[in-house]
């Protein structure tokens, strides 16, 4: 069956339903930018953007690609401690659950960049 395109000649009908919230405009995203300090300074990320050949002058796009990093390394230690606390779970610990500490091993981040995207191999000489 062929989508017969509604009244208004958008195709996306949630659009045309309205179905969507309204979105601020990416302006004051950018303005946010603007006032936001990033974990990752911008001259440090201003120094590795420039060393895979991309320069540039705009604070802005320096905070975005820090923001975008921040993000990504918050979602993969995130992912890393739910690994380690599913590898300990079946470990019986007599401590109170405010008490444990868990330790991040190599296997906990491999599987959490894996799941990125990131494959993540041992130097021959620690296997």
């Amino acid at each position: 069956m062929a989508q017969q395109p509604n009244s208004s000649g958008n195709n996306n009908g949630q659009i045309a339903n309205g179905s969507l919230p309204p979105q601020p405009p990416l302006s004051d995203f950018m303005m946010q930018l603007e006032e936001y300090q990033p974990t990752i300074p911008d001259a440090v990320t201003k120094y590795y953007l420039s060393t895979a050949g991309f320069d540039t002058a705009d604070p802005r796009v320096l905070r975005l690609v820090s923001l975008a990093a921040q993000k990504f390394v918050s979602d993969v230690a995130n992912d890393a401690l739910q690994h380690c606390k599913m590898r300990n779970a079946g470990q019986q610990v007599k401590t109170k659950s405010k008490d444990r500490k868990y330790v991040m091993t190599m296997e906990d981040l491999s599987q959490a960049l894996g799941s990125q995207g990131v494959q993540v191999k041992k130097p021959p000489y620690f296997t």
